[in-house]
């Protein structure tokens, strides 16, 4: 490992270019051979910081919030693809000046709004805006149900059954998002659910977005399975094909690091507290859930190792990881790295009980740190009123 962690501060995000830039790489080599758009997806990485990197590689970024969709216009350059699940009459006009693709999460939904597309598309004839209908293929392999968008009840695109022959007039993409952290063979799997029951529509399609979830960067993917999955489909429909990963991009390229503040003794388990938090900063661990690695540390406890249970600085009694064994015993001001630390991180930090967030910094490709920024007080005080 390149970086030295006694150059960089706690706690903070540290973000490894030449990890970023390979994953990129890969990312890259997969659109061109395969023929298809791969796009970033906000929702799981808005390192604003990094997009002039990003931006060498990948051609177009996705949204799920006007927000979003100023952040992509404003430090990647790029109209956006947009999908948002219920849109707002007062934002729409905005959301369509600036993005290129629409998508629709109900026919109710675009119903609504298709007046306001055409008569943009129509005073706008050269910034044409292309919708899109997202879909509910009924088929997902994603076991914890707050990220399956396929669970009954789901508010998250349309069945088949209220499908009539014919896309609505106006339509010219449809949209799924039904993986999570999956491979291609799950892709593939999908993609016959998908066929089965939307099959005669995709014909009628100009484009299928496939939305995110396929982790292409990780080790042991079957990335040429991707590729002949993509030029399939393509084939078959006359279709453009877009991916929009979220933590393909920024997969193991950066850590969190941490300091330990106090080690208590509850009731016979050793709890090192540490200055971040597990709820505020590293939400996703306890959602998805998942322990996260940390380096040097053994993931599971070692019998005759020093071991501990690892507690957030907030409050919440559940704010807690455990159990990490090390080699040597933890003292006040020991630092503990997080591994993989980006995706699904910076986006989803909280300043609950007033913690500050991680300082956010950059190891640049010349092994050196940029710190990019710093939080306080306001932070905390700009979520409030």
């Amino acid at each position: 490992m390149s970086i030295d962690f006694s150059q960089i501060p706690s706690p903070c995000f540290v973000l490894e270019e030449k990890l970023l830039r390979q994953n990129l790489t890969l990312i890259r080599k997969v659109m061109d051979e395969a023929g298809c758009h791969i796009i970033l997806a906000l929702k799981g990485f808005s390192m604003f910081s990094v997009f002039p990197i990003v931006k060498e590689y990948l051609p177009g970024a996705t949204a799920s919030s006007l927000n979003e969709i100023k952040l992509i216009n404003d430090y990647l350059g790029y109209q956006s693809h947009t999908y948002i699940p219920a849109y707002q009459e007062a934002e729409f006009e905005e959301v369509l000046q600036r993005s290129s693709h629409v998508t629709f999460n109900s026919l109710a939904q675009w119903e609504r709004f298709k007046g306001y597309v055409k008569h943009h598309n129509q005073t706008h004839p050269q910034k044409q805006v292309s919708c899109g209908i997202r879909v509910n293929p009924q088929y997902s392999e994603v076991e914890t149900d707050m990220y399956n968008p396929c669970v009954p009840g789901s508010r998250l695109g349309v069945t088949r059954d209220h499908f009539g022959a014919t896309l609505p007039d106006g339509i010219e993409g449809i949209h799924f998002h039904t993986l999570c952290e999956n491979g291609s063979d799950v892709l593939e799997r999908t993609l016959d659910a998908l066929e089965s029951r939307f099959g005669d529509l995709l014909y009628q399609a100009k484009w299928l977005n496939m939305g995110g979830g396929h982790l292409m960067t990780r080790e042991g993917y079957d990335i040429p399975k991707l590729i002949m999955l993509i030029k399939k489909i393509k084939q078959k429909y006359g279709l453009e094909v877009i991916l929009e990963p979220g933590s393909a991009i920024a997969w193991r390229t950066g850590y969190l690091t941490s300091s330990v503040l106090d080690i208590v003794d509850s009731q016979g388990i050793q709890v090192a507290i540490l200055d971040t938090s597990f709820a505020a900063h590293m939400p996703d661990t306890l959602e998805m859930p998942y322990k996260p690695r940390i380096v040097g540390a053994y993931h599971e406890p070692q019998a005759g190792k020093p071991t501990y249970r690892l507690g957030g600085m907030t409050c919440l009694a559940g704010d807690f990881m455990g159990d990490y064994s090390f080699d040597e015993p933890l003292e006040i001001g020991s630092k503990l790295v997080f591994e993989d630390m980006i995706h699904y991180t910076m986006v989803k930090t909280t300043t609950f009980n007033g913690v500050n967030l991680p300082s956010i910094g950059i190891w640049q490709a010349d092994n050196s740190f940029k710190l990019v920024r710093t939080y306080g007080y306001e932070s905390f005080k700009d979520r409030l009123s």
